[in-house]
C-alpha cells in the first residue's frame, strides 16, 4: 500500500512540476500554444524527474538514492541558496527527499520479507 502511494504521489508532484514549468513563462512569448511551444526549453530539465520517476518503479534502491540526492539538491537550490524562501516550495522540494527515503525504506523492508 505504501509503495502504491509513493509511486502516485512521486507521480503526480513531476507531472505538477512539468506542467508548471511548462507553462509559467509561455506569458512571455506571447501565452497560447506558440507561447507553451517557445518556453518549452524550459520545462526540458523536468523530463528528468520522470526519468526517476521510471528508474524508482524499476529499481527501488538506487532509484530511492538518486531521488534522495536530487531532492536535497534541489531543496538547497530552490529555498538556502538565494534570498527567497517559500514554504510551499521548501514543502515540495522536501516531499520528493522524503519519497526517495521512503523507496529506500521499500526496498529493505521487501528484500527482508
Amino acid at each position: 500500500m505504501l509503495r502504491k502511494t509513493a509511486r502516485i504521489l512521486l507521480f503526480t508532484i513531476t507531472t505538477l512540476v512539468f506542467v508548471f514549468a511548462l507553462l509559467s513563462g509561455s506569458e512571455a512569448y506571447g501565452g497560447g500554444f506558440w507561447g507553451i511551444i517557445k518556453n518549452a526549453p524550459n520545462a526540458l530539465p523536468w523530463i528528468l524527474l520522470f526519468a526517476m520517476n521510471y528508474l524508482v518503479w524499476k529499481k527501488e534502491l538506487i532509484g530511492g538514492v538518486v531521488l534522495t540526492l536530487f531532492g536535497l539538491f534541489i531543496t538547497y537550490l530552490f529555498n538556502f541558496s538565494g534570498p527567497n524562501f517559500w514554504w510551499s516550495t521548501f514543502i515540495m522540494t522536501s516531499s520528493i527527499t522524503l519519497l526517495g527515503v521512503i523507496f529506500i525504506y521499500l526496498y529493505y523492508e521487501k528484500r527482508n520479507n
